[in-house]
């Protein structure tokens, strides 16, 4: 799973392909729809989702003569798993951090049971 994230976080890298992404979180989209709402052309946007798509973030479907993209919600969902993560283990840093500090100031052991 982590040359996924690591691939993952990678593609989010390029400030187009995180717009783009961000897009799509609020709805699905076609090429025009992305493309005109970017400062890219449409073939630029098109190669954008293609490497979004290789990299497992965004999937599409045909409807009519266009391709509709949307996020891929496994790939999305590796992704925040990770993300999720990473925070729970900087909330608990922080947490210990916060005791040793009061402790000490207080002079005491956090690790230590009262009296």
């Amino acid at each position: 799973m982590r040359a996924n994230i690591d691939g993952a976080i990678g593609l989010l890298g390029d400030p187009n392909r995180r717009a783009i992404f961000e897009l799509l979180a609020r709805r699905p989209s076609a090429v025009g729809e992305i493309a005109a709402q970017l400062p890219i052309s449409r073939p630029a946007v098109s190669q954008h989702l293609k490497v979004l798509k290789d990299g497992g973030l965004v999937v599409s479907r045909a409807e009519g003569n266009r391709r509709v993209y949307r996020l891929d919600p496994q790939g999305v969902s590796a992704l925040r798993a990770w993300l999720d993560g990473v925070w729970e283990h900087a909330l608990t840093s922080f947490h210990k951090f916060a005791e040793q500090t009061v402790a000490d100031e207080i002079g005491t052991d956090p690790d230590e049971e009262p009296p």
